[in-house]
């Protein structure tokens, strides 16, 4: 079984475009109107995002979106590019559980995580 997408409630669709294609590589591949955009990282997943209206969704605690990069240099590149544009990022990269991450918070505080294996 392959994960094929995941669906992502955000708030302002165009403000998580733009964030998903900037920082995040992604590119558009279909939009319908103000309700969602489908989106593709370049390596077979897609990632759905739906507006949910005024009020920004409530994701419970610990849930994140994770990204794995290949090396550590990319895991600071991101963080420094994140921290440049004045995105929450948090703490610098460190070694956490055998891997070289970084956590920050964006679009009305969804939680982010992006790693490498060292």
């Amino acid at each position: 079984m392959k994960l094929n997408h995941l669906n992502l409630c955000v708030k302002d669709l165009a403000e998580a475009q733009h964030f998903f294609e900037h920082f995040l590589g992604f590119q558009t591949k279909a939009q319908r109107s103000d309700v969602s955009r489908v989106m593709d990282d370049g390596e077979g997943f897609l990632l759905v995002l739906s507006s949910m209206g005024e009020e920004p969704p409530k994701y419970p605690n610990g849930f994140h979106v994770g990204f794995y990069v290949e090396t550590s240099e990319k895991v600071d590149e991101m963080y420094e590019q994140l921290k440049a544009a004045k995105v929450s990022v948090g703490n610098h990269p460190r070694v956490i559980r055998g891997g070289y991450t970084f956590y920050f918070h964006a679009l009305d505080d969804i939680m982010f995580e992006v790693t490498s294996s060292q």
